[in-house]
């Protein structure tokens, strides 16, 4: 047998290698045979990208009913950092190397929602016997969390609206954020839509997308119905309306790429998810009732009333979100805002 290469492999390791070869060598084992099928099982071990897929089908899938919000994050950020390294040389400095990059670009709440994933993904190697243990032991959750409160004023929204061709965002992220803002709909919701969920005023996001888990009926109003249209139309042959590498384009792709830009409008940072506190705030300040606005952005629940309730509010969100449609036009227009009525 060959143990190493000198000076590499000192005397000292040297004869520490032949002794343990010698005791295998003792209990009937060939010691060549176990180092051959030593380095043939570090070929064969599972990469980090082949350790998600398999969590992704035989857990995430079984188990966690927005998997495919999951596998985007990890497109994002984890994937292109340890995809193609071997799971079992994934070390906790490397866990929080990956966390620290996120946090640099201002990003806590991906940076929790990444270290989140990753326990689950490396608890799940461990259980198939995989690793030994998982290399976020002794992570702390890299930043904590606080409710946010940003709500742009008419002002901010109307500079927003009309900034957005001028400060270096694509042509799709700004359509993207204008429909947010007209639908006030989820992030995740709009990007992730395919062109078979609309039919005519209505947009129906299937329940396995939602996070109540029930079919939500989104009705669309002239405006956003024109956005949509413009969407559609810079999609190509694609079934959703937003599409991307992957089929369609990540959540935390759109947040990043805002990000980036943001400071360029000249007003306080905001997110895309303020964009749908926005657009409830300023529904809620038409008159709107906060229950109508809750069945607008389809907030789950709780409670037995709630179990044997199954209409659908329809006539309440279309009345909501036509009001909120005239306001943000004569926002965005520069008109009187308090010149829109609900119509009854």
């Amino acid at each position: 047998m060959t143990f190493g290469a000198y000076p590499a492999m000192p005397l000292v390791k040297a004869n520490e290698a032949l002794a343990a070869a010698q005791t295998l060598l003792d209990k009937g084992f060939d010691p060549a045979d176990q180092a051959i099928s030593e380095r043939r099982a570090a070929r064969e071990a599972e990469t980090f990208k082949e350790l998600v897929d398999e969590w992704i089908e035989r857990w995430a899938k079984r188990n966690r009913k927005r998997w495919m919000e999951a596998k985007q994050t990890l497109e994002y950020d984890a994937i292109p950092a340890f995809g193609k390294r071997k799971v079992r040389d994934i070390k906790r400095r490397d866990i929080i190397r990956l966390l620290d990059n996120i946090m640099d670009r201002d990003a806590p709440t991906a940076a929790n929602r990444n270290l989140g994933l990753l326990r689950q993904i490396f608890r799940f190697a461990v259980q198939r016997d995989m690793i030994q243990s998982s290399p976020c032991e002794a992570i702390d959750q890299p930043a904590k969390e606080k409710p946010r409160e940003r709500v742009l004023s008419e002002e901010e929204i109307r500079t927003v609206w009309n900034k957005l061709p001028t400060v270096g965002v694509s042509k799709r992220l700004e359509l993207i954020l204008r429909f947010c803002l007209a639908t006030a709909q989820r992030r995740s919701e709009v990007i992730n839509a395919k062109k078979d969920e609309f039919d005519g005023d209505w947009w129906t996001i299937p329940g396995d997308r939602t996070k109540s888990g029930r079919d939500h009926r989104v009705p669309l109003s002239p405006l956003a119905k024109e956005i949509l249209s413009e969407l559609v139309g810079t999609s190509g042959d694609s079934k959703y309306i937003c599409p991307g590498r992957n089929g369609h384009l990540s959540a935390d792709y759109v947040t990043a790429k805002l990000w980036e830009k943001v400071e360029n409008f000249g007003i306080p940072r905001f997110t895309v998810h303020d964009l749908r506190r926005t657009a409830a705030s300023h529904m809620t300040g038409l008159g709107i009732t906060r229950f109508d606005v809750g069945k607008v952005l389809n907030h789950a629940e709780s409670g037995v009333t709630a179990v044997y309730d199954r209409y659908g509010y329809d006539k309440e969100k279309r009345k909501a979100l036509d009001a909120w449609s005239r306001k943000l036009v004569a926002i965005t227009s520069g008109e009187k805002s308090d010149n829109v009525v609900i119509f009854r």
